[in-house]
């Protein structure tokens, strides 16, 4: 190892050192079933959205696909095992639809909880707290048929169905739910644009649609999360982002505030104060979604979990009519998939939603980076890059602490390098190397060092 790296290494084990968090802070790892399980035609399990898309020629890079994955499916003891190896504390995953009804509806299939319910047992045993997302993409294809998955409003009624069956199943010893995981992601990159599952391009009236019908389940489904689970804490997980103009020009000021109604808003105002944002509803016109009475009917929130990558540098432009706007690139370093380095942009959106929203609790459900990863000969892998991303962010999220934000939890994204659904195999955001030829697993220095925040907490006082 170079004595450039070397000492680059210690200074961020002595920055990793003086963190400290208080007594109860979650520190874990976030996975999804489709990025990691495999396993895609075993023990009765359906098709989701996700296997027919990634079996569409052209839509995932270099024809990648989910079918074998991280083989999590049957190598999960050894993953749990170095779960506990790292030293976290806490583990988010979520449960796959179509492996506990295949149809998305109908008799609950037994060997798919069965799975859910070995892997929850093992986290217990091993001082880990299962922190479980209900739906993190993988949509019954058989749903999607009928009515066009989340464009049919009839789809919350089967959306409840399944929590029910896996609530009553797992609520005894799972007590942190997640009803979705980024409404706004899955359904305008799904429905608007065609970038993820299902692949449709029918703009910003589908993706509205779709995303009204989301928020419509998620309220439904909250009490019956309540009713299954003793000491529920219930939550849903945004991918949020502060929107900052990229200049004083008024054009560019009005276009980071309408982005921010499209990114932000339009999910946390139905979620906190019963309504889509007046202003966001002006701007669609006709294209808005159909509201009944009662749909956005409040469903307290035990925390908010926010998945964060980077802040949005915003311009006015031409991208998403009406929304109409353009992202800027500022100088600066960037991931290997394209977003900004800028650690402050965590503490900034904690406090943007705490000052605007003031959930009870807050926690950081995926933050972290894709770098490529080199072996080196002793077969270590030296990520500085994403380790020095992870104790920044991580700095961060004592700041927002300091500050008075409560904040509950944090979790790198991800625990291994998995599918990065249209990326593929090609970006690595992993704290374990995995050999997807082979299926070696190899834990990076971020993940010693992640490893070594979590093992070390402490007591210390934000006051």
């Amino acid at each position: 190892m170079k004595p450039d790296r070397i000492e680059a290494l210690e200074r961020l084990r002595a920055r990793a050192s003086a963190l400290c968090f208080p007594p109860g802070m979650l520190l874990g790892t976030a996975t999804a079933s489709y990025q990691i399980e495999g396993a895609v035609r075993e023990n009765g399990r359906g098709e989701s959205i996700w296997d027919r898309f990634s079996h569409t020629p052209g839509a995932i890079r270099n024809g990648d696909t989910g079918d074998v994955a991280c083989d999590h499916y049957h190598r999960w003891p050894d993953d749990v095992e170095l779960m506990r190896r790292l030293g976290v504390n806490a583990y988010r995953f979520s449960i796959a639809w179509p492996r506990v009804m295949p149809q998305g509806r109908g008799a609950v299939h037994e060997a798919g909880l069965a799975f859910y319910d070995r892997l929850v047992d093992a986290l217990l045993e091993r001082g880990l707290e299962p922190f479980a997302t209900l739906y993190h993409w993988d949509l019954p294809q058989a749903l999607q048929d009928h009515g066009g998955g989340w464009l049919r409003r009839g789809i919350a009624d089967d959306y409840v169905a399944y929590v029910d069956a896996v609530t009553r199943r797992l609520g005894d010893r799972v007590r942190h739910w997640a009803t979705f995981n980024e409404p706004w992601t899955f359904t305008w990159s799904g429905y608007a644009f065609g970038e993820d599952a299902p692949g449709l391009k029918l703009g910003v009236e589908g993706a509205l649609a779709a995303g009204h019908h989301v928020l419509l389940a998620h309220g439904r489904a909250v009490p019956v999360i309540r009713r299954n689970v003793p000491q529920a804490q219930v939550g849903i997980v945004l991918d949020l982002n502060t929107a900052t103009p990229a200049s004083e020009r008024p054009e560019d000021v009005a276009a980071a505030h309408r982005f921010d109604g499209l990114q932000n808003r339009w999910y946390l105002d139905p979620l906190f104060r019963g309504a889509y944002p007046e202003d966001m509803l002006r701007l669609y016109g006709g294209l808005a979604p159909r509201v009944q009475g009662g749909d956005l009917a409040l469903a307290p929130l035990d925390y908010l979990g926010i998945n964060v990558y980077r802040r949005s540098v915003i311009a006015d432009g031409d991208d998403c009519p009406p929304v109409s706007f353009r992202r800027v690139e500022p100088p600066g370093l960037y991931t290997g998939i394209g977003w900004e380095v800028y650690p402050s942009s965590l503490h900034d959106i904690l406090a943007y939603v705490h000052r605007n929203y003031a959930p009870p609790a807050l926690h950081i459900t995926e933050n972290g980076a894709a770098f490529v990863d080199v072996i080196e000969p002793d077969g270590s892998i030296l990520d500085l890059e994403r380790a020095e991303y992870l104790v920044a962010h991580l700095e961060q999220a004592g700041r927002a602490l300091r500050a008075g934000i409560p904040l509950k939890g944090y979790f790198a994204w991800t625990l291994m390098d998995n599918f990065e659904w249209a990326h593929g195999y090609g970006q690595r955001f992993g704290l374990i190397h995995v050999d997807h030829a082979t299926q070696r697993r190899r834990i990076k220095v971020s993940g010693e060092l992640f490893g070594m925040i979590a093992a070390a907490q402490t007591t210390a006082s934000y006051a």
